[in-house]
Formats: C-alpha cells, structure tokens, sequence
C-alpha cells in the first residue's frame, strides 16, 4: 500500500493559492474560503492564507521562490505542518515545495480525496474513492513515494534491468486494472437494481455540495438521509419512493459537485452519476444565501454539459431563502422594499429559468408547498406522455382540467 499523507484531526494548515491573470483577487478570495471548508471537513485548522499574482503559476514550485520565503518564515517557531495549495500540483513541484517548506504538502485535489476516503461507507464507495486516488498519484510516482509494499514479493516481482520507479508504475497500474473490474462488477449489480425500478417516473437531486439536498430528500421523502453541515456528507446516491397525491415516483440524492472537482474522481464515480444520467426529472437545488451562488449555480450546470444531460426537465430550487433575507436586509429596511427585492430576484431567476423555479428555505419549512406542485405537476406531465393509457395503474387522480388536458 502506498505510504499516503493523511490529514490529522485538528492539525493546523495554511492555504496557498494564485491570482491569474483570468481571475480576480475576490474570486481568489472565496475560493480560499472554500479550501478552509474543505480543510475544516477533513479536520484541519487553518492558521492563514496566502495569495500570490502570477500570469502563469511557477512550473518549480507553483507559486515562485520569493512567496515561498514567506511562507516559510511565517511557519518557523509555529505548530503548523500542513500546507494546501488551491490548485493541482505535479510531483516534481510537491517535492520541491516540500524541501523548501520542511512540511507536508498536499493540493486541492489531494484534499477531496481524503475527505471521500473519510465519507466512504459502502464498497462501492470504497472502491470509487481508491481508483481516484491510484489514479491521481500515478503521475506523481516519482520521488513522491518513500516506500510501496509488494505484496507478494521476491522472486519474478522485479523483471529485468527495471528501475524501482517502472516496478511501482507497473504495480499501480495492475492495482487500477483490479479496481476497474471489480468497479465494472459492482456497477453491473447496480444497473440491474435500477432496471428492477419498473416505470416510475425518476427524480434527481443535483447541485453543489453542501445547498441542502439531504435535507430537502428528508422533507420529501420523510426520510432519513445523512444531512451535515459540511462538504460532501452524502457520497452513496439513496434513492426512496415518494408518493405526492396518489402519483409515485422514485427520488435520488446524489454526490454534490464542487469546483475543480478531480477528473479522476468524475471519471471513478461514474456509476454513481448514472443516477444523474438516467433520471427524467434533475431537481437543481442552489443555496441562494451563499455570497458566489452564481458562480455555484454555473459549475453545476457545466458539470451537467459534462455529463450530457442538458435535456432532461429542470426545476431549480433555490434553497436558503431565511438566510438570503438575512444576509441581504438591513433591520431599517421596510416590508415594502423587502418585497420589491425578493419579487425582482424571483422574475429574474424565472426569465433565466423559463419558470423552471421555486425559492423555498427547507430550514425553515417554507413555500414547500409550492416546491410539491412545481415537483407534482412536471412528474404527472411525463407519466402522461410516456404512459398515456397507464395513469390509473400509478395512482394518478385526473381532476377535470387535467382530463381536459389529457384529452
């Protein structure tokens, strides 16, 4: 097994990262803001934050010998032993970082991983999370690995003439290959559950990590889903029947999205993102109180061009609402104007939406009404164009009016 730095409950840390010449010192700022979530997750304490202006980032050491000097005269004579870099470092710059520096150095990527290692439970989960991380140090073998078992030494384990570094590749590769089919197998079980699901019409809960989505599939669902006010609390989907007014359907929690989100992790937790990929309806959940939710919002929906799932039906549900008011209202502030903010939030939201939305705070317990209809009334308009002469078979009352429609 490979000699893995692990992040330590309540060890300190500073943060590094690097304004270019496409970003601005704000941007930079929250991402920061971000990392310091991240690294509290994973348990650690963060002491400071660095930032350096860079066109292009230091090919030796990300972020030049100057700012390094800095940072170094800043952590002598301080318990820290912990630096994390906002963005992805090779291994060559870790190594050189970590020389200058005399302490442990990890990235942002680096640091996801070990929060999924943490919040894995299931196997499938646990076998996700390792070929991520197999494969994000693969290209980082060299220099970076002090010692690697080999399980099964001794003769026939070294071919001839190798190098210990083509030996370790060799072995890692092999490990990738393993993890893959034992993934395949494990996604093969979970393709044969979902077939097993019948026609219910299928609801997704999508968004980035940490807007709310446990809590809403609880309120939903009436459920039992971890909910935790950190990053990534739910890495397995759970899926639970809902039944609103007679009309069943089968809603999924899935793994939030982040930015910067490791390739190799999107790539690993594929049968996972399955659930995204064949839901009808996605149920875009945005934390509305939260100062970059655009930016959020957007990171989302490129990770769904990604996935290629831009057709499906989507209801975007901003989340939050009580914590918005209070973030955005001033006490002298009269209802009036209180009102005209929130009505002019909500038409623009519903122009860029096409009326794909609903502002709720699950906290709270408010519009979740509305959120049902909204949820309701898009879920009977796919049982009606895909099983037309099927609605009484899935409990579907038709009033009237929507006899009419039906009609």
């Amino acid at each position: 097994m490979i000699e893995k730095k692990q992040i330590l409950e309540a060890e300190k840390c500073v943060l590094v990262g690097v304004v270019q010449k496409d970003q601005t010192e704000l941007q930079v700022k929250e991402y920061l803001d971000e990392l310091a979530f991240l690294a509290e997750t994973a348990g650690a304490i963060t002491a400071r934050k660095f930032t350096q202006k860079l066109a292009h980032p230091d090919s030796k050491t990300f972020v030049g010998k100057g700012k390094l000097e800095e940072i170094r005269d800043y952590l002598t004579g301080r318990d820290i032993n912990l630096v994390i870099f906002d963005d992805e470092l090779t291994g060559s710059q870790i190594i050189n970082i970590e020389k200058a520096l005399g302490v442990k150095t990890i990235d942002r990527s680096d640091l996801i991983l070990d929060i999924f290692a943490r919040r894995a439970k299931t196997a499938q989960a646990k076998t996700q999370v390792e070929l991520a991380q197999y494969q994000y140090l693969l290209p980082r073998l060299k220099g970076m690995w002090k010692h690697l078992e080999r399980q099964g030494g001794g003769i026939g384990t070294r071919g001839p003439g190798e190098t210990e570094i083509e030996t370790d590749r060799r072995i890692v590769k092999e490990k990738i290959a393993l993890l893959r089919r034992r993934l395949a197998e494990i996604d093969k079980q979970a393709y044969t559950q979902r077939k097993d699901r019948g026609e219910f019409i299928r609801v997704a809960l999508v968004g980035y990590t940490n807007v709310g989505k446990s809590t809403i599939m609880n309120i939903l669902a009436k459920s039992e889903v971890f909910a935790e006010n950190k990053l990534f609390a739910t890495l397995d989907t759970t899926t639970r029947k809902v039944v609103f007014d007679a009309t069943p359907f089968l809603l999924s929690d899935t793994v939030g999205f982040i930015r910067k989100l490791p390739h190799h992790l999107v790539e690993s937790f594929k049968s996972t993102l399955d659930e995204v990929r064949e839901a009808d309806i996605l149920l875009h959940v945005v934390d509305l109180s939260h100062p970059a939710y655009e930016d959020q919002f957007n990171v989302v929906n490129k990770t769904l061009q990604e996935l290629k799932v831009t057709e499906k039906p989507v209801i975007t549900i901003f989340n939050k609402l009580d914590q918005y008011e209070k973030n955005t209202f001033d006490e002298w502030l009269n209802e009036e104007v209180k009102t005209q903010i929130l009505e002019e939030l909500r038409e623009r939201w519903e122009n860029d939406t096409l009326g794909n939305c609903v502002f709720i705070s699950a906290l709270e317990k408010r519009n979740l009404e509305g959120l049902r209809a909204t949820i309701l009334n898009r879920v009977r308009r796919l049982y009606r164009e895909r099983y037309p002469y099927k609605t009484e078979f899935f409990g579907i009352s038709l009033d009237d009016e929507d006899a009419a429609e039906f009609i």
